[in-house]
């Protein structure tokens, strides 16, 4: 069945749902757009309503909704009942392209939460149109499509911000202050716990009946094409290397951002990543159980700095073991720093930022304040700065941008396989010493969902 037919199919199945809900026909006018912004309010379009992007769709209600997006007719027809008080007759559609195509004119911003292999292709049609945009973490699928997304943020001059919640919280700007305000003196090595596991083995699995409702050729996207099979849709998909961006893209983006950030580890033009362990991986799916080590040359007056991570707690090193005993807590995710004069801890988030042990936290005087705050979450901050204010504090130019390649290269680390140092040249986006890996920096298209 073509899409304009299982289209016409959902909004009258939809339709007659909410509408008897309702006491009104939901599509039985056509929708008619608002003038542009009154009273300020922002037009936003939501693409993928389900998942990370449960919310959105009432966020947008708030402003003013121009259209739903997403390939799964339920996902849809849940979002449309959630904001119908608000926004009776909402656009829907299955295809962003589509989308685009019919609505830009009347889009300020995009809110972008699918699955990681469409957030390039869907944020950069944004980005051409000169529309702010949203994502969700990681920024992109792969290090070559975050530096393309910065690269037109940079050229449209339009305001961005990815989707990792600490970074516009408390935590992690406490953490940065303790640090450049010497806490624990010159910080030599941390140790992050992602707490998670996503990848396996063996191949693809059987095809199956595409499920009701869902829209599976636009599911698939810019990947190239497969028969559907269980283990993708609605969640699973991280485990696959076509679609997602394992353990690192999911967890890293916020175990790891105080690390980048606090270390100033955006201003090494060079540095080495090594895969210490893992398990299992496939053609199909990403290794598991995960050790990775970045080492990073000085920067500034900053030495040379260890980065660890590893992909679950059974791995924490005994460096953690022994100060979990120390401090008498257990840590499960987030990452321990260790200076030359002490260590410090932060959680999955940023969240309960601490000297270790709790007593040389209470001696160390609170540091001065150096960071902006942010108001409003990723979200808030977006909007506050469409409207005129400072710069997203996530934006994909300045701060996601550059993270989530540094994130990313870890990939590349795994990919290669225990024991093998990969050599990355930051401005080149190249790996120097193995060729072969660079094959992974970027990725094919299916026709028509190019960048």
């Amino acid at each position: 069945m073509s899409t304009t037919m299982n289209r016409r199919r959902f909004l009258g199945t939809c339709a007659a749902a909410v509408g008897a809900a309702t006491g009104t026909n939901l599509f039985g006018a056509p929708a008619i757009l608002s003038d542009r912004s009154p009273n300020g309010k922002l037009g936003v379009g939501v693409i993928a309503c389900g998942g990370m992007g449960g919310g959105n769709p009432g966020v947008a209600a708030n402003e003013r909704l121009v259209a739903l997006v997403d390939v799964d007719e339920g996902a849809i027809a849940k979002a449309v009942a959630s904001i119908k008080d608000k926004v009776p007759n909402p656009k829907v559609y299955f295809d962003y392209r589509k989308m685009f195509d019919e609505c830009h004119k009347d889009l300020d911003v995009v809110l972008i939460a699918t699955p990681d292999h469409h957030h390039a292709p869907a944020a950069m049609r944004a980005l051409k149109h000169g529309k702010a945009v949203f994502v969700q973490k990681p920024m992109a699928h792969n290090i070559a499509e975050c530096r393309a997304m910065a690269n037109a943020a940079r050229q449209q001059k339009v305001m961005t911000q990815m989707g990792n919640q600490g970074h516009c919280g408390e935590g992690y700007r406490r953490l940065c202050e303790y640090i450049w305000a010497g806490a624990i003196g010159k910080v030599i090595e941390t140790h992050s716990i992602l707490g998670r596991s996503f990848g396996g083995t063996g191949g693809r699995p059987e095809a199956k009946p595409v499920p009701p409702g869902v829209h599976w050729d636009e599911w698939l996207g810019p990947a190239p094409f497969r028969g559907y099979h269980e283990g993708l849709h609605p969640f699973s998909w991280r485990s696959w290397r076509q679609f997602g961006a394992g353990t690192l893209g999911d967890m890293a983006c916020h175990v790891m951002d105080g690390v980048f950030w606090a270390l100033r580890l955006s201003e090494a033009k060079r540095y080495t990543i090594e895969c210490l362990a893992q398990k299992g991986g496939s053609e199909e799916k990403f290794p598991q159980d995960n050790a990775l080590r970045w080492d990073f040359p000085a920067r500034g007056d900053m030495p040379p700095v260890k980065v660890y991570a590893y992909d679950n707690e059974s791995q924490k090193p005994e460096l953690v073991k022994e100060l979990e005993v120390k401090s008498q807590r257990r840590f499960k995710n987030g990452t321990i720093y260790v200076g030359e004069n002490g260590c410090m801890y932060t959680g999955t988030y940023g969240d309960g930022v601490r000297i270790i042990p709790e007593e040389k936290h209470q001696a160390f005087p609170v540091p001065e304040q150096k960071i902006p705050r942010v108001k409003g979450g990723p979200i808030g901050d977006l909007f506050q700065a469409i409207r005129g204010g400072a710069a997203p504090c996530s934006n994909f130019i300045d701060s996601s941008g550059p993270f989530t390649e540094m994130v990313l290269s870890g990939e590349l680390a795994m990919f290669a396989g225990v024991g093998r140092k990969v050599e990355w040249n930051v401005a080149a986006m190249k790996c120097t010493n193995l060729p072969e890996l660079n094959q992974y920096v970027s990725r094919a298209y299916r026709p028509r969902w190019e960048l």
